[in-house]
């Protein structure tokens, strides 16, 4: 198969790169195309990245290219992982919101939006060019964030897309270790919208073939440490039954979170300075395999993630994975049109939520708040305009006060201008 990665020049790129000389047997690539716009990325990440399949013994050919037809062009599958300005707009997406006393984050909140706003156009102009290029069932694989919003813009667009992201991968492979069975082992009632999940049941099959709820276990003997692993205070597992995302640390501790952002650097400044790490890493043609430092850079079990989705596809497994899909009356408290978070049977032909567990009324609320957001991002990134954007943050539950909500449209705009095609 021939797969393009948009983006591909990203220092994470060698993560997928590993996984897919570990799991050669389970996805065949035999093209695999790295798009990106910058020759010195492409240079550090494609060296590395040829070098490291090549140790591997992986008979893939590896092209590095800027040029996006080529790269696309009668390709099986491509996978997006954008980041529209690069680091730079994002150290502005945790910053910026804090002259309004809002948190500053790349997805969640007045941050989140500016990303929407900045990466939907240029995912949806991408997919257009995919649905002209690549083959005609070729799947879409977004890891571009906010996962949900651009996942849901690809799909009403007709484009054949699936959303990943690790939250759920990276508990079920945690609660496997804690439990000392393999990962495939491990069913999670995972539900939600992408960053806005909960596990609502950890489910472990044992030698004997016997499923066993063990939410009990994570949330009673084990609470302390649990509630330490995803930052989020104990309390909230108790009182919710359930294992929230991390991210709901910025609804649940937002003063405090917003305090600690005050005074500490932000993730873009340590993500950056990792960054300069792994491309010296990278540039040294002794270096045949992921650096340890590339741990450091965030996305763990992506590559298993990706995998996972496109040899389910490729091999028409049937099998069930967690995904960002269309709801399709899974959660019945959100339009069908909505892209939700949820385990998803996988086959050939198509990607449909499973049945999940009921939502209690206090998580359904929240998750219906932030999806009416959603809804007005989306609209705010397709159709532009500062009324738009200031509806979109009014409806967002970390902001929701019209004075801060234009106050805040009018710092967006003129920190993202060279980005928003409507402002230009």
């Amino acid at each position: 198969m021939k797969l393009a990665i948009i983006g591909g020049g990203s220092t994470y790129t060698p993560e997928l790169v590993d996984g897919f000389a570990r799991l050669r047997d389970r996805l065949p690539i035999s093209e695999l195309w790295l798009v990106d716009p910058d020759p010195e990325r492409r240079r550090l990440v494609g060296g590395v990245a040829k070098r490291m399949f090549a140790h591997a013994g992986h008979p893939g050919i590896i092209h590095v290219t800027d040029d996006l037809i080529a790269g696309i062009a009668d390709a099986d599958a491509v996978m997006l992982q954008l980041r529209i300005g690069g680091q730079r707009t994002r150290q502005s997406d945790e910053t910026w919101p804090h002259e309004l006393h809002c948190i500053g984050q790349e997805t969640t909140g007045p941050g989140g939006l500016a990303k929407a706003l900045r990466t939907v156009p240029v995912v949806l102009d991408i997919a257009e060019k995919v649905r002209r290029h690549a083959r005609p069932d070729a799947w879409i694989v977004d890891f571009t964030n906010p996962v949900g919003i651009v996942t849901r813009a690809l799909l009403a667009a007709g484009h054949r897309a699936v959303g990943l992201c690790n939250v759920a991968i990276g508990n079920q492979r945690r609660f496997a270790a804690q439990f000392g069975v393999a990962p495939d082992r491990i069913r999670l009632d995972h539900v939600g919208l992408n960053h806005l999940t909960w596990e609502l049941g950890v489910h472990v099959t044992g030698d004997d073939g016997v499923e066993r709820d063990v939410l009990g276990e994570l949330i009673g003997p084990q609470l302390d440490e649990t509630a330490r692993q995803i930052g989020i205070d104990a309390r909230v597992l108790s009182l919710q039954h359930a294992i929230p995302s991390p991210y709901l640390r910025y609804y649940y501790a937002h003063d405090a979170m917003l305090d600690e952002q005050l005074h500490e650097p932000t993730r873009a400044e340590t993500v950056m300075a990792t960054e300069r790490a792994l491309l010296e890493k990278y540039a040294d043609e002794t270096v045949v395999t992921k650096p340890a430092e590339l741990a450091d850079r965030g996305g763990a079990y992506y590559s298993d993630a990706a995998i996972n989705v496109l040899s389910s596809v490729f091999g028409d497994r049937g099998d069930v994975q967690v995904l960002n899909v269309f709801n399709r009356g899974t959660l019945p408290f959100l339009p069908d049109d909505h892209v939700i978070e949820v385990p998803a049977r996988v086959t050939a032909a198509s990607i449909i939520p499973d049945r999940v567990v009921p939502v209690p009324s206090d998580l359904a609320g929240l998750i219906s708040h932030v999806a009416a957001y959603e809804r007005l991002a989306l609209d705010a990134a397709i159709h532009g305009g500062r009324d738009r954007v200031t509806h979109a943050l009014l409806a967002h539950p970390l902001v929701g006060q019209i004075d801060r909500a234009a106050r805040l449209a009018d710092l967006l705009i003129a920190h993202n201008a060279d980005h928003l095609w409507w402002t230009a």
